[in-house]
């Protein structure tokens, strides 16, 4: 099944939800992505912890995906594009830069997070501005810490936001998007990244899930 994307109105702009965890302004012609975490599981092996091979080529193939639907002029990561200094592992590196040999005409830019100052730069053959938030672009002040921005409306990451669903009998836990009145948090786009804040609904914020192909407003 295709993955579906959502058309919303946050603070008086547009933005589109996808369920592959991104999202996009049409106006601007940019993609958001928070909290990839690039080389996850090459730092756990490094580490001693037996894990699948895999997640890296997961990401990149997603982003492929969302490049080809949005057709972005400029890819912006809400912070933790690395995970940890392991993360230059080769075979992380080598993945990045045939992944962005395909997109070479992309801006691709880096508001940088709290593991990417622990993993250190990135290679500068990878093309990747890195800057500090808050980043100002259009209405969006973007940032890795959700914040208060004054005179914008900040988009951030770093707390992989989930939310626990319900039964009689069972209860699990999706990603979501979380949108309060001065700033909207993104689901962590990681495959190998878990879920920190799940709870419920908050006065006066906007929650959509992210729901196997679909994104579902909460309530809506």
């Amino acid at each position: 099944m295709r993955p579906e994307s959502l058309s919303v109105e946050i603070a008086g702009h547009s933005l589109m939800l996808s369920s592959l965890r991104a999202s996009f302004d049409p106006v601007l012609r940019c993609l958001f992505v928070a909290d990839a975490h690039f080389g996850k599981d090459a730092v756990f092996r490094a580490r001693g912890i037996p894990v699948p091979i895999g997640s890296t080529a997961d990401n990149l193939m997603r982003l492929d995906v969302l490049i080809a639907e949005f057709e972005p002029a400029m890819l912006v990561f809400l912070g933790d594009l690395l995970h940890a200094r392991e993360a230059h592992a080769r075979e992380t590196l080598d993945a990045l830069h045939v992944w962005r040999a395909r997109h070479a005409a992309l801006r691709v830019v880096l508001v940088e997070g709290n593991h990417d100052r622990h993993a250190g730069g990135l290679p500068e053959t990878l093309n990747v501005e890195t800057v500090q938030e808050p980043w100002r672009l259009g209405p969006w002040a973007l940032c890795h810490y959700p914040q208060k921005v004054t005179d914008a409306y900040a988009l951030a990451g770093h707390v992989h936001p989930v939310y626990r669903v319900t039964t009689r009998n069972d209860s699990v836990r999706v990603p979501c998007f979380r949108f309060g009145a001065a700033c909207g948090v993104l689901p962590a786009f990681g495959s190998f990244t878990g879920g920190a804040r799940e709870d419920g609904d908050v006065a006066g914020e906007k929650v959509f899930l992210v729901v196997q192909e679909r994104v579902i407003e909460v309530g809506g």
